[in-house]
């Protein structure tokens, strides 16, 4: 790894983040256009709400696994560039919009645009970085999620209450648009294409890829992939855990703005705070993750501390805001904390031909998970008329999140431990 080009990490990783900020932007920000007047001056209704919000996970849903195949086969680059113009122009007329039916549309289609980008960034990231590298890189990507909510959260508060909803969509949607060229400039789907790379720099990053291939056993198509017990299980996992994640990103606007004397300014800056520990949390997990080449102890235990928060909010209630505040902030932080470990499971189990359909596959479950997440909690929300069954649907969701992680990386161990057992078996003939 020490003989690899650093050259990879200050030229493509920013990149990386940047791109999957702006997706992660355009589908966070209906949350804060929801509690900022979109709803009312729409004629919203609660329910009606968290199916807008949620649609954009139905979408979402559907071309995970072709886009994988796309990114694998062809090009992530070419993808990722159109998929950039598409979601920027979606998200900037959901601002121009008078008419709820036109909403669903551009919700649906949001969710469509953008469902190809995860697994396309994964797949890339996998032609480019080893798999003692690949925990901090998946990070950096997913660490647009929690940074670009952290500065959306107080941007969007600012822009609401000087601008209003519509110029907030505007405004953080033609973004996308104009980064689509830049990413076209600046990145390349392999090394070999790489021009800032010298031959031997090319050379030294495609050996240490495809020794790592070598070490994994064949699997033929995706269908064989897909019938792995891990892959199975890991999705379910993966459901389960966006239920949570997602039921708080779309809905802590709302419950924040729901105290007594809160501004639109001051949900957004305590808005921010989960954000600001779930960043600090992911560079550490994935540190840890990669020098220790130990996945399951970096994932599960996270997911069981959201659960705890959550479920610790729920019974505090409303006689404490502050400290029920704390709570969701610390059940926030950690269920972003495992998503670097979490993503590099799957290519080190699985062969390239197939690694990025599975995680395709695993990511699309999530977006169902999600769908349920944005969606139930809202109407339980609505129902209830307050947040304690909601917090108590999340806590569940990420337990059984966390069970699941320990029954499908049991073996993970012995995955990670061949390669020293061939390097023993190697020195001692």
């Amino acid at each position: 790894m020490n003989t690899l080009s650093k050259k990879r990490w200050i030229r493509l990783i920013p990149i990386v983040f940047i791109t999957y900020s702006l997706a992660y932007l355009d589908r966070a920000n209906y949350s804060f256009g929801a509690a900022g007047g979109l709803a009312e001056d729409l004629n919203i209704t609660a329910a009606t709400s968290s199916l807008l919000g949620a649609l954009f996970f139905l979408g979402y849903f559907f071309f995970q696994i072709p886009g994988a195949h796309y990114a694998e086969n062809k090009s992530a680059k070419k993808l990722v560039f159109w998929a950039l113009i598409l979601w920027g122009f979606l998200a900037t007329a959901t601002g121009l919009i008078s008419n709820v039916k036109i909403l669903f549309v551009i919700r649906f289609s949001l969710g469509v645009v953008e469902s190809a980008v995860m697994p396309a960034m994964l797949v890339f990231l996998s032609h480019w970085f080893t798999k003692a590298e690949r925990s901090r890189a998946n990070t950096f990507l997913i660490l647009g999620n929690p940074a670009t909510v952290l500065w959306m959260s107080i941007v969007s508060g600012y822009i609401l209450e000087s601008l209003g909803w519509r110029w907030m969509f505007i405004l953080e949607g033609l973004p996308a648009v104009i980064w689509a060229f830049l990413w076209w400039k600046l990145v390349n789907d392999h090394p070999k294409d790489a021009k800032w790379l010298n031959e031997d720099e090319k050379a030294a990053i495609n050996h240490a890829l495809s020794e790592e291939q070598k070490e994994l056993k064949p699997v033929k198509d995706y269908r064989e992939a897909f019938k792995s017990k891990t892959v199975i299980l890991l999705s379910l996992q993966y459901a389960l855990w966006s239920i949570g994640v997602y039921g708080f990103v779309m809905w802590l606007p709302t419950i924040i703005n729901s105290a007594p004397n809160a501004s639109i300014v001051t949900t957004g800056w305590l808005a921010s705070i989960p954000y600001v520990l779930a960043c600090v949390l992911m560079l550490a997990v994935s540190y840890f993750s990669d020098k220790y080449q130990n996945r399951k102890l970096f994932v599960y235990p996270f997911l069981l501390i959201g659960a705890i928060c959550f479920y610790g909010s729920y019974l505090i209630g409303t006689s404490n805001f502050w400290l029920s505040f704390i709570l969701l902030s610390i059940a926030g932080g950690a269920m972003y904390a495992p998503y670097g470990p979490f993503f590099a499971i799957i290519p080190e189990i699985l062969p390239r031909n197939v690694s990025g359909g599975a995680m395709a596959l695993i990511n699309s479950m999530g977006a169902l998970g999600s769908f349920a997440g944005a969606y139930i909690v809202g109407y339980l929300n609505d129902v209830t008329g307050g947040f304690g069954a909601s917090y108590n649907f999340m806590a569940i969701s990420l337990l059984l999140s966390a069970i699941l992680t320990i029954i499908a990386t049991k073996k993970e161990k012995n995955v990670l431990e061949k390669k020293p057992k061939l390097a023993q078996r190697a020195l001692h003939d």
